[in-house]
């Protein structure tokens, strides 16, 4: 049987991801590396071997820092830019999508599929972004979970500057500041 394994190094966390031929996911683990890449890797492949034993794999790696990772390792053939991943994805599993917004630690990538193929990237700001989220639950004294939390309990909302992580920030401070409920402002 083949075996194929997804490693997605991105700018705060590694994803893995291991199917057999047959799409079967047989293992799944998505965990910050804390910039300890190597490291996180590692332990997340001695998961793998110690769930599935001895396997042969072909694996396939991703992310903003899987080109330098396969790199390193001398295995250049099998890295694949995030957004061809994710669209080729998007395109084999839920080809009904119209629109798809994955949001990386420190960018925002849309892929638009009705008509001819679309694709778009902020590459100004963070804002909107994991690190953003992050940024955003820690002012709160949350998780991005507790975020979620809260923002289901809303009463008010109030005007946060969306297209800017330090102008969110800026509208985001007062209002802590100022007793405003974390279900609001989250």
């Amino acid at each position: 049987m083949k075996y194929y394994l997804g490693i997605d190094v991105g700018s705060t966390t590694v994803k893995l991801y291991l199917t057999d031929e047959n799409d079967n996911c047989l293992f799944s683990k998505y965990t910050r590396h804390f910039s300890d890449v190597r490291k996180t890797i590692y332990e997340l492949l001695i998961e793998v071997k110690d769930q599935m034993g001895d396997i042969d794999l072909y694996p396939v790696m991703t992310g903003s820092g899987g080109l330098s990772l396969a790199d390193k390792l001398g295995i250049c053939g099998i890295y694949v830019s995030t957004v061809i991943a994710c669209t080729k994805t998007v395109e084999t599993y839920i080809p009904q999508t119209d629109v798809v917004i994955e949001l990386g630690g420190e960018d925002a990538k849309i892929t638009y599929f009705e008509g001819q193929l679309e694709q778009r990237m902020n590459g100004t700001c963070a804002g909107g972004t994991g690190a953003f989220i992050d940024q955003m639950a820690t002012l709160l004294k949350t998780d991005a979970a507790g975020l979620n939390e809260y923002a289901k309990d809303y009463k008010t909302i109030y005007p946060i500057a969306s297209r800017c992580g330090v102008f969110a920030k800026t509208d985001i401070q007062p209002l802590i500041n100022e007793g405003v409920s974390k279900e609001d402002i989250a």
